[in-house]
């Protein structure tokens, strides 16, 4: 899907220019990933995950994928990429990012059923 929305695009740009964002896109395409998951993964600090993280929700790169709730109590989220592959192509002065969806077959299949009518 080629992106139109310039905000979207201009989203998609800043996060491929962010090494610890890439690191996170790398690790939730396939399987959803928890916050200290992630931490011990790529060493990134406790603060600079979580706010990265937020980024990313409010920006609709990452989902809550997952709400689990330990033994003791605890419950912690799970975190899934929604974009699987990003393509930019720069040519004639514009800029082309295209983006192919990191979509769960079950779960489309789930929201046709229950948007039929």
């Amino acid at each position: 899907m080629i992106v139109t929305n310039e905000k979207f695009k201009q989203v998609v740009l800043t996060a491929l220019s962010d090494e610890d964002i890439v690191k996170i896109f790398n690790s939730t395409k396939q399987n959803s990933k928890s916050v200290p998951t992630l931490m011990k993964l790529y060493d990134i600090s406790h603060t600079t995950i979580y706010r990265k993280i937020k980024w990313m929700l409010d920006n609709n790169l990452l989902v809550t994928d997952k709400i689990e709730i330990r033994e003791d109590g605890k419950k912690f989220s799970l975190f899934k990429s929604t974009i699987k592959s990003i393509k930019v192509n720069y040519e004639n002065d514009k800029v082309i990012v295209e983006v192919q969806e990191n979509t769960n077959k079950l779960a489309l299949v789930a929201k046709e059923f229950f948007s039929m009518e």
